[in-house]
């Protein structure tokens, strides 16, 4: 017999012995499987409060949390190229008309509309319209 005919054969014992192993091993957790019980869990039940009527929500916990609040008076797209030609002076028109209402954003979505108003030197808003959460989800579709 050849050494690559002995190591052909040595090859294939190696692998048989393997086998074996593994059959051995796969045994041994089917066994431990037959001997298994299965987990047991409380029952889960519903613990929150109701929401409803009764029940007051604690608004206490986010009056703290920050907001950005801003105001648009209109939009517009332009080029880049345009954008560069821009200088002192220059007049960009937007997709609103004067004396329309500015709309009130916070965080980036739409909740209010209103005018401008002067107060002390400064500018204000008098809100107009109030977005109801209904419009706001319709928005969002």
């Amino acid at each position: 017999m050849s050494d690559e005919d002995k190591n052909d054969s040595k090859a294939l014992d190696d692998e048989q012995a393997e086998e074996t192993e593994n059959d051995a091993a796969w045994e041994a957790v089917s066994d431990d499987h037959d001997k298994a019980e299965s987990a047991g869990f409380a029952p889960v039940s519903d613990t929150s409060a109701p929401v409803g009527a009764e029940s007051e929500i604690n608004l206490d916990v986010i009056l703290d949390v920050p907001v950005t609040v801003s105001m648009e008076v209109g939009n517009t797209k332009i080029s880049i190229q345009n954008l560069l030609q821009l200088n002192q002076g220059s007049v960009i028109e937007l997709d609103r008309l004067a004396g329309e209402p500015m709309d009130v954003l916070v965080n980036k979505t739409l909740i209010a509309r209103g005018e401008v108003v002067v107060v002390n030197d400064k500018f204000g808003l008098r809100l107009t319209d109030i977005i109801s959460p209904a419009e706001r989800v319709k928005k969002l579709k």
